[in-house]
């Protein structure tokens, strides 16, 4: 069985994909740039307030899902320039403490609306 989850807690897709799939129980979570759900712009800042921003999106997007970080099981983040690596580490591990789920980093050309991230997730329900 497979449910397409929507929400306004999050940005509005920029492309024609769903928010997130609930499916045999997990929660498939589309990639997240760090677009203020209000405004729909690229928030101000840096790699490490983009990061925050894309998080925040993805933990909203799973709490509207009936999921929740603590049910992250693996992340993959995408970084158009790998030199902010670090930054963004400090950043995620903020995020998640002491327990952090499975993740992939992958460095890209570029992103949507000129993001310096993209952040998806898969979690279990």
């Amino acid at each position: 069985m497979r449910n397409i989850v929507t929400t306004s807690a999050v940005p509005t897709p920029v492309g024609p994909y769903s928010q997130a799939v609930r499916a045999n129980g997990f929660i498939f979570a589309s990639g997240q740039i760090p677009l203020d759900p209000t405004t729909q712009e690229i928030v101000r800042g840096g790699i490490v307030e983009q990061t925050e921003r894309a998080l925040r999106n993805v933990a909203n997007l799973l709490q509207s899902a009936g999921s929740g970080t603590p049910k992250i099981v693996r992340c993959v983040v995408y970084l158009k320039d790998m030199a902010d690596f670090a930054a963004m580490n400090e950043a995620y591990a903020r995020f998640f403490g002491s327990e952090p789920p499975a993740r992939t980093a992958i460095g890209v050309v570029t992103l949507p609306k000129g993001a310096l991230i993209e952040i998806e997730a898969t979690a279990i329900e």
